[in-house]
């Protein structure tokens, strides 16, 4: 061993031990282990922040499943890797990044059109990118005021303090998905459990593929119900153009779960936010046309599906300098990357009016989030109606108390207590 320190110059003993990768055929340094947790809920993970300042960008990680990916922080890098069609969102790649020991669940279905590359990707989007179009979600929209306030009113008539997240951030977004694909509302306990223990990073592996199975088989029954009584809902129009059963339950899959948790979550950590900045908040209040302004930098602060822009490398390309080599895996830091100081000015700082519309949140290029169109719509009315018909709301307990989720691949808050005055 110092034979290697001389020829690294490095005979202190803080060494940093070398690994040589038989399958590789190269040396590479042991990797540091992903750190997931944040310092506070408006900033990514200290480790990710270091990483995106370092002369690259770009460092070595050890995931949980014992991978050594390629861990990259800055927006440019990012953005570049999600439009070159030599990285590859095909989640059952061998090397694609896991942020679990297990196996993924991904050989219980079909893949997805998030693991679609070219050309097979561009079909399956086609397919149902008509149904999120901005006119589609403008007819939309009266259906999405009425859930709202139905759910409000009925959390105004309960007792207080009450539940953001069971009174109005789950349910909203879980009926609307519902509505849309054609899914029973009433069984939305059913899958949103099930859902919570496909994104939880502390349920085990046999918890969290029985979860797949059980939400897999009762999708796959809706659909063989759909195809012998169709019904003019999403998946009910999928199959009635044709499209394969089993392509049509991957896209149910997706759909049901990216439909709910994603929204309910900026929702509860949305509400958490304005809240904490009473001024503002009077301002959006005054003038509603500020609140999509508001949104945009939620979602840049948050990232609440921070590692979702991830993908494998399927031929060497060189990114800030470095060389990544074809099967290396590849991890989006998009939570640094939305606050990354070369792209936007003051990042740490919450500037609700700052607009900017650049960030990786809904991900970027081929593979950007379909639903985007829903999830701001969805937040807008939320947000503008909840503060106008309640506007002495408030937190019952304090935001540094609440129970963020740490412990799960999206971010967001487990529980939110809020009360309120009766109006005069």
């Amino acid at each position: 061993m110092s034979g290697f320190k001389a020829i690294l110059g490095q005979e202190s003993e803080d060494f940093i031990p070398l690994r040589f990768d038989c399958n590789r055929w190269r040396f590479s340094v042991t990797a540091p282990a992903l750190q997931t947790t944040r310092r506070c809920p408006y900033a990514p993970p200290d480790e990710h922040t270091r990483i995106r300042d370092t002369e690259s960008g770009i460092s070595q990680v050890t995931l949980p499943s014992g991978q050594v990916a390629w861990a990259l922080g800055r927006l440019e890098h990012i953005r570049a890797v999600l439009t070159d069609p030599r990285f590859s969102s095909d989640r059952q790649h061998p090397n694609f990044p896991r942020l679990t020991r297990e196996q993924p669940t991904s050989d219980l279905m079909r893949p997805s059109i998030i693991q679609l590359d070219p050309p097979e990707h561009g079909p399956a989007r086609k397919a149902v990118v008509g149904e999120f179009t901005v006119r589609r979600m403008a007819a939309l929209r009266p259906r999405v005021q009425q859930i709202v306030d139905d759910h409000i009113d009925t959390m105004l008539a309960g007792p207080r303090p009450a539940d953001l997240v069971r009174a109005l951030s789950l349910p909203v977004p879980s009926l609307v998905i519902c509505e849309q694909l054609g899914v029973p509302y009433h069984d939305h306990e059913f899958f949103q459990s099930r859902s919570s223990a496909l994104l939880s990073r502390a349920v085990t592996a046999e918890e969290r593929r029985q979860a797949a199975t059980e939400l897999r088989d009762y999708l796959k029954n809706l659909i063989l119900e759909k195809a012998a009584d169709p019904a003019d809902d999403l998946l009910g129009r999928q199959l009635a153009q044709g499209n394969d059963p089993e392509d049509v339950l991957s896209l149910a899959f997706l759909l049901l779960i990216a439909g709910h948790e994603t929204t309910a979550n900026m929702i509860s950590l949305g509400v958490v936010t304005l809240l904490e900045r009473p001024e503002e908040l009077t301002a959006l209040r005054d003038d509603p046309t500020r609140t999509p302004l508001a949104i945009e930098e939620l979602l840049r602060v948050y990232t609440i599906a921070e590692f979702a822009n991830s993908r494998v490398a399927v031929e060497d390309v060189e990114i800030g300098g470095v060389t990544i080599r074809a099967g290396d895996p590849v991890l989006a830091l998009s939570n640094a990357a939305n606050h990354d100081p070369s792209a936007f000015d003051d990042p740490e700082e919450i500037k609700l009016d700052r607009g900017a519309r650049n960030h990786v949140a809904f991900g970027f290029g081929i593979h950007q989030c379909l639903g985007q169109n829903l999830a701001r719509m969805e937040l807008q009315i939320v947000f503008d109606t909840l503060f106008r018909r309640i506007p002495t709301l408030r937190l019952a307990t304090p935001a540094d108390r609440l129970p963020y989720k740490d412990d799960a691949f999206i971010y967001g808050i487990h529980e939110v207590p809020v009360t309120w005055e009766d109006p005069a």
